[in-house]
Parts: C-alpha cells; sequence; structure tokens
C-alpha cells in the first residue's frame, strides 16, 4: 500500500498533469497579466487622491501634505503605467509599442482627474440633499456604500472611455464586492447622481443615465436577453433613464430601447419593458392583504380595540 506522501505526491502530480491540456484556464504566464491586488491597492490609493482629506494614511502631516499627495500621485501612477503594459501586452502588443502606449494613456487618466472630482462632488451633494438621513457631507463621504461604487466607476468609465480592456471592469467588480452595487465602467452616467442604500443594483454596460438621477437598492438596468450572447455585443442592450428621475427599490427597467422620460417615478417592484413619457409616475395597483385572526394561547389582541379597527 502506497504511503500518505506517495498518495499527495500522485496527487500534485495528476494536478500539475491537468495543466498542460491547453485550455483557457490552464494559462500559467503570471507576467502577462494584470494583478489584481495590485489595482486593488491602487483604487485605495486613487479615493485618497480624489478625497484628500478623508482617505489618508497616517504619515499625514498638515505640513507635508502636498508633498505626500505628489508622491502617492507618482507611485499610482507607475503602478497603473505597469499594469497597462501588461493588459497590452496580453491582448498582442509588442513590449516597446505597450510602454508607449501605457505612459500615454496614464497621463491622460490622470489628466481627467479634477473632471472626476468636479462630477463627484455633485454625487456628495445629490446624496445630501436626497436623504433626509444624512447629517452632514462628511458622513456621504465616510458612510455611504453608494458614494464608494459611484467613485470607483467615474475613475473606471475613464480608462473604459480610453479604451484599457481588462482594467475598468477589475475596478468596478472590486466595488461590487465591497458594496454589492454592479456598475458596469461602459455605463454613461450624468452629474448628481444618488444612489440610496445600493446593495443589489445592478446597471448594466449601455446603460444611459441623465443629470440628478436617484434609485434605491435592488433596481436592475438591464438587457431583456443575453440568449444572443457575444452577437449582442456593441449594440444598446440597457435602457436610457432621462434627468431628474426617481427609480424606487427593487424595480427592474429592461431593454436597449427603452427610456424613462424626465422627471418619471418608477415605483418599487415595477417591472418595465417599454418607454415611459416625460412626467409619468409608475406604481404597482396595491395587492390585497388578508387578515385571519390566530387562537394564540393567552394572547389579547383579539380583544383590544386597537387591533378590532384594524381587521
Amino acid at each position: 500500500m502506497n504511503t500518505i506522501e506517495q498518495q499527495i505526491e500522485g496527487v500534485v502530480a495528476g494536478i500539475l498533469r491537468d495543466y498542460q491540456n491547453g485550455r483557457d484556464i490552464d494559462k500559467i504566464d503570471l507576467f502577462r497579466h494584470p494583478d489584481k491586488a495590485i489595482i486593488t491597492d491602487m483604487i485605495q490609493k486613487l479615493l485618497r487622491i480624489v478625497y484628500p482629506g478623508y482617505y489618508r494614511d497616517k504619515s499625514y502631516r498638515h505640513y507635508n501634505i502636498e508633498h505626500h499627495l505628489s508622491m502617492l500621485i507618482e507611485d499610482v501612477m507607475f503602478n497603473l503605467n505597469r499594469q497597462l503594459m501588461l493588459v497590452y501586452q496580453a491582448g498582442g502588443m509588442e513590449p516597446l509599442e505597450a510602454e508607449e502606449k501605457a505612459q500615454q494613456v496614464s497621463l491622460d487618466f490622470f489628466n481627467a482627474i479634477p473632471a472626476v472630482r468636479a462630477l463627484v462632488q455633485t454625487d456628495v451633494q445629490a446624496a445630501y440633499d436626497g436623504d433626509p438621513a444624512a447629517s452632514s457631507k462628511d458622513e456621504v463621504i465616510f458612510c455611504y456604500p453608494g458614494l464608494f461604487a459611484i467613485t470607483v466607476y467615474r475613475l473606471a468609465h475613464v480608462l473604459y472611455e480610453l479604451k484599457v480592456p481588462m482594467l475598468p471592469r477589475i475596478m468596478t467588480e472590486h466595488a461590487h464586492s465591497v458594496t454589492g452595487i454592479d456598475i458596469h465602467p461602459g455605463a454613461t452616467i450624468g452629474h448628481h447622481f444618488f444612489i440610496d442604500h445600493g446593495t443589489g443594483i445592478v446597471i448594466g454596460e449601455t446603460t444611459i443615465i441623465g443629470d440628478f438621477v436617484k434609485i434605491y437598492q435592488g433596481v436592475t438596468l438591464g438587457g431583456l436577453t443575453t440568449r444572443g450572447g457575444q452577437s449582442l455585443r456593441g449594440r444598446k442592450r440597457h435602457p436610457t433613464i432621462e434627468d431628474n428621475v426617481t427609480i424606487y427599490a427593487g424595480a427592474s427597467v429592461l431593454g436597449g430601447e427603452t427610456v424613462i422620460g424626465r422627471d418619471s417615478v418608477i415605483g418599487a417592484n415595477s417591472f418595465i419593458t417599454k418607454s415611459i413619457a416625460p412626467c409619468t409616475t409608475v406604481s404597482i395597483k396595491n395587492q390585497e392583504l388578508q387578515y385571519k385572526a390566530r387562537n394564540c394561547e393567552g394572547c389579547t389582541k383579539a380583544k383590544d380595540p386597537f387591533w378590532e379597527d384594524q381587521k
């Protein structure tokens, strides 16, 4: 009988042989693909760049904050450049071409940071204005998962617009894993965007969202079908939400031709696959609730005038 050590060696050898099948999952070239851990670390550093007074490390001192931020920007730029080179080489670019492309895209990305920060300021304002539970804008920045997801999306969207493969999706999927809010980096979202609560929200790649839009938890802005698979790539598959629209919890708005007109309100749990005219309220007629008294031992509810009134 084989010893346990021999059995373990046999298991290891079998797994190593399995890597020789030439499948997509068998790739072992670690140096031609981006590093998710580095990209996740970059997200945290980018948040410190976007919100310098909120996401900071222990080495901050008031007198050297500009120097520290300068070093931080250079650090993220260096790491972004390296990750860009990897994704470009993985896509077939020669090393020199990939290096030049990465440098230019990295510069373009950081040149867009002030515009991203301007948009994020409107998102902070929208959250504060739209939520009576928000005691301050500081609370919004520190505590609201919706703002975190939106900020990561806005940064990733810049890379998406620069046609960077994979990296934008890694960024937004990290935010998805942290918050439960799934925003594809390809979506187009206007200013003053507010996600309240947030968990379970899905916003598809070709979604277009206007200005001053507010959505609640569990909302899906999705496609009618994915049966076509890759043949649907490049088509408008997700809805358009015009300005000043509010979409309440659990609503689904589906289809690339579906337009929710400006100043409309979509009620909770609505299922919409056709366009809605501007200034329209959509709601589900209240379902009938049935009440049946239970004979609970020691229960005095049935004799209480308050409960009698509720029947």
